[in-house]
């Protein structure tokens, strides 16, 4: 079985309904559902649009207020959104055993 079959499997894989499953490589989550899909199609929209606010004129402090503020708040409501929809989080390095 080629290696893109076994990551479909495994992504397929899913009884519990989780928005979010573990990366197969690394540490975080990779959306499985169209809720995990929806989540960061938001969070990236928004991310965008707030990117947008911005221009050449703005001043550090807008800067901060209009980007990075929201960017942090945005970033800590994805993270925990992952943790309650997704698997729990681990080192993982490759498809995991059946066993696990």
């Amino acid at each position: 079985m080629s290696s893109i079959n076994k990551y479909i499997e495994y992504i397929k894989d899913n009884p519990g309904g989780l928005w979010f499953k573990r990366k197969v490589y690394g540490w975080g989550w990779v959306p499985v559902r169209w809720q995990g899909w929806l989540v960061v199609g938001v969070y990236v929209g928004i991310l965008i649009l707030l990117g947008l606010t911005l221009d050449e004129n703005s001043s550090d402090r807008e800067a901060v207020f209009m980007f990075v503020l929201p960017l942090l708040i945005l970033t800590s409501a994805l993270i925990t959104i992952c943790y309650k929809k997704g698997e729990k989080p681990r080192w993982q390095w490759g498809l995991p055993k059946k066993d696990e």
